[in-house]
């Protein structure tokens, strides 16, 4: 990438070199250089107005202008997706659009829109009022008819009886109503409208309490759901017509209604009117229809031409906000014709940043360049690394445990090979290393169509991790090539087993008696070993040994790499008293048991490496006997022994008291004859507060702080080394598993010879395999895996304590959209 091919191969383990710069920018040309620079995205841009609220900056005004521009394209957004509309893709963005034009715009586009929204909800508001309205003069008009036709025969009954008294049964309103005196003939009032269906009985009951019972109430349930008016969301509802005496009562009925949202709608006697009403009605709501149905095309070709435009819209809208959020971070010089900008570039971009500046004083029509000034600073500068697609996701890996200081090696470039390889050292058999290959190459082949599309958070974070899974399932192929295990089946790849029955007659690798009958078997474990008696012994033998090499090369590298650290950095202390002694004891121990273990497996001996390792300590001085694996290895031992505990004090003491030494050196002012010749003013100030802070140097602290750090180094060594066990450990529980799903799933379904039942063992088996083997074991090796790289990896070298370079990009903002 960019600058970053023509280094040498060991620059790959630092951070790209980096430069504090001030550049000055005249007024006229400084948003095109911002925009600019945000195209370019090399330039990390300081806060000179740190000190300043939001509201006090320069351009304040123009980001509170460009904060109302996204709430209205928020707000459109909002109605294309109510009209089901998405934003078009098919539209290039571009940035010919200028952003005055488009403010005026879009406050049309919105005072539109809200108009068009607002007669909408007044035309539906309308529209599902008449809906109620006839709803109510239809089912009241039933209520009337049948009232006047019970009124019709009880006034026949009255006739008949008009010398009789009333019956006692009669209810007192229709006493009132059937009086034959007109003098004292009560005339009852009504009220007739929709409850909705979930309260009718509560409504019900209030009206009888609140009128004691003098009420007459009928409803009529609605087939189906209307739309209620003032909420406009559907309901189900009753219609109910209440009779009652009095302006009293009518008052109380009204204000029920509204406490139950009751909607009240007039209604008349006259069965003609109700006819006309109900045609008058009917007209006026076929009108509504139409020109509700119009005014929805209208706004949904509104909609799709802002859908067209959105995406532009929205990045230019974005763009806009973050060059007025970066010019605000930049100071305004005193003749206020000029910005002061600082920030950090890499090294290998000065030639292009100061190009684009130049093509903006160009564009701009300015006749004063950017200044582009290089500052002396004794800040630390941010950390950046050049990565692509590949590399990226396993720098994530490591910038989870901390982001690496400015120029301390990077882990990643190792953790490209060390990590899927332990991975597959835990995960050893070249079925499932297929099944994840196949899997990963699905995201892979698709790539640019996942890229564009919104994943799920899990489905995201495989994609994110494709290319990792990817090496991961390869090593995996690899590793388990070496074991011979495909689903746990052992297959003769590679040629036949170098042993063979020693009686004719036998069958099978798990008969008694098998002996070398050829050459060894070419490569990884031969497939004679699996089914026999001694497999696991053997298994656990190999893998167990392998895990502590591995271990003890990946601790041996992290020791290298704090060596390369020191020595970039001009760290003698550190180099004599700390990587040597550390070297000395790891090795003097657990080198020396990976030394025995090498010659064990070459010469064959049957040695017991623990009582070798064991009485190196407890009885160095005793003769080895039938352990002695080579000559002198007595002697290696009491000498690896005592290099051992010279190397704990080595590391302890020397330092802290070198430390103190120079402290008080450079206090006597030692050092700042050779300082003065190249500091300037403002360096010199540094230094003497930096030297006023080191004058309350603690020797107590720093020689606890080397006490702790001696400490845990000496018992990681130990606990480190255990660590890496958990590579036999889960390769053993990982090549178990699959042979129990195999041999208690597959085999005894298809020794029952019915083909129902191997279908169902064909069917767990896929399902064990898939949700225990390929994903619970593939995360659990993940963990273990990255706890190995995290603690007894990293732990030796890299100290994590720095901060990312984040340069001010437009493609950044490209990155958070999806």
């Amino acid at each position: 990438m960019g600058g970053g091919t023509h280094r040498p191969t060991m620059d790959l383990l630092r951070s790209e070199p980096m430069q504090l710069v001030q550049l000055i920018i005249p007024i006229e040309s400084a948003h095109r250089s911002i925009s600019y620079l945000g195209d370019l995205g090399f330039f990390q841009f300081k806060d000179l107005n740190s000190e300043k609220s939001p509201f006090q900056r320069t351009y304040a005004t123009q980001i509170k202008r460009c904060g109302e521009m996204a709430r209205k394209l928020r707000f459109f957004k909002e109605q294309m997706v109510k009209a089901g509309l998405s934003p078009s893709t098919r539209s290039a963005i571009s940035d010919d659009v200028d952003l005055d034009n488009l403010e005026v715009k879009l406050g049309e586009l919105e005072a539109e829109l809200m108009e068009m929204n607002a007669n909408h909800e007044k035309l539906q508001h309308s529209y599902n009022e008449l809906i109620e309205y006839k709803l109510v003069v239809q089912k009241a008009g039933e209520f009337f008819h049948s009232a006047q036709s019970m009124a019709a025969a009880k006034q026949r009954e009255v006739e008949a009886q008009q010398r009789g008294e009333g019956s006692i049964d009669s209810p007192l309103l229709l006493e009132q109503e059937m009086v034959t005196d007109p003098s004292k003939q009560v005339k009852l009032g009504f009220v007739s409208g929709l409850v909705p269906r979930e309260k009718s009985l509560a409504f019900e009951r209030i009206l009888f309490r609140a009128t004691r019972g003098n009420v007459f109430l009928k409803q009529s349930v609605l087939e189906g759901s209307v739309t209620d008016p003032a909420s406009g969301e559907k309901a189900e509802k009753n219609v109910f017509v209440v009779f009652y005496s009095g302006e009293r009562a009518r008052n109380k009925i009204v204000k029920i209604c509204e406490a139950f949202g009751a909607n009240r709608y007039p209604f008349t006697e006259d069965l003609s009117k109700q006819f006309q009403i109900i045609t008058e009605v009917s007209g006026r709501l076929e009108e509504l229809k139409t020109t509700i149905d119009v005014g929805l095309v209208h706004q949904t070709n509104l909609l799709q031409t802002i859908a067209y435009h959105f995406e532009q819209w929205s990045h230019l809208v974005k763009k806009e906000k973050s060059i007025y959020h970066t010019l605000s971070m930049l100071s305004i010089d005193v003749t206020k014709k000029c910005l002061v900008a600082e920030g950090w570039c890499p090294v290998f971009a000065t030639n292009k940043i100061q190009n684009v500046l130049q093509r903006a004083t160009v564009d701009s029509n300015s006749q004063i360049g950017t200044i582009f000034h290089i500052l002396q600073t004794k800040e630390s500068p941010p950390t950046y690394f050049h990565t692509n697609k590949f590399t990226s996701a396993f720098q994530e890996i490591v910038d989870a445990y901390g982001i690496a200081k400015y120029q301390e090696a990077n882990p990643g470039v190792f953790t490209i090979i060390t990590f899927p390889f332990l991975f597959a050292v835990m995960f050893g058999d070249w079925g499932h290393g297929i099944c994840l290959f196949l899997a990963t190459s699905y995201f892979i082949i698709k790539e640019k169509k996942f890229s564009s599309q919104k994943l799920g958070d899990i489905t995201e974070m495989i994609f994110g991790g494709r290319y990792v899974i990817m090496m991961m399932a390869l090593f995996s192929i690899y590793t388990g090539l070496i074991y011979n295990e495909f689903f746990s089946v052992p297959f003769e790849l590679f040629g036949p087993s170098a042993y063979g029955c020693r009686d004719p007659a036998c069958r099978d690798a798990s008969t008694a008696g098998l002996v070398k009958v050829r050459a060894t078997y070419p490569f990884g474990v031969d497939p004679k070993w699996h089914g026999t008696r001694s497999e696991l012994p053997f298994l656990n033998s190999l893998k167990m040994k392998m895990s502590i090499l591995l271990g003890v090369a990946q601790m041996n590298l992290g020791i290298i790499l704090s060596y390369f650290n020191a020595k970039f950095s001009g760290n003698e202390l550190n180099i004599r008293y700390q990587f040597l002694p550390q070297m000395i004891f790891l090795n003097s121990l657990f080198g020396y048991l990976s030394l025995l273990i090498v010659v064990k497996w070459c010469i064959g001996s049957q040695a017991d490496l623990y009582h070798v390792m064991i009485y190196m300590f407890l009885s160095p001085t005793d003769d080895l006997g039938e352990n002695q694996l080579f000559f002198g290895q007595k002697f290696l031992q009491i000498v690896l022994l005592l290099a051992a505990l010279v190397a704990v004090p080595w590391m302890l003491f020397p330092k802290p008291f070198l430390l103190k030494k120079q402290h008080e050196e450079r206090h006597r002012g030692q050092s700042y004859a050779l300082l003065e010749n190249s500091l300037d003013e403002s360096d010199e100030m540094e230094v003497r507060h930096g030297s006023s802070s080191h004058e309350e140097f603690e020797f107590s602290e720093v020689f606890v702080h080397q006490l702790i750090h001696t400490i845990e180094f000496v018992l990681g060594a130990v606990s480190n080394t255990a660590s890496y066990l958990r590579l036999w450990a889960l390769s053993l529980a990982h090549s178990e598993l699959s042979s129990v799903f195999y041999d208690k799933v597959l085999l005894l379904a298809w020794g029952f010879n019915n083909i129902f039942i191997l279908i169902i063992g064909i069917f767990v088996f896929i399902c064990a395999t898939v949700g225990v083997l390929l994903v619970m074991e593939t995360l659990s090796a993940f963990l273990h895996a990255l706890r190995l790289h995290w603690v007894e990896f990293q732990s030796k070298f890299y100290e994590g304590d720095g901060y990312k370079f984040q340069p001010f990009s437009f493609a950044s903002l490209d990155a958070e959209d999806e």
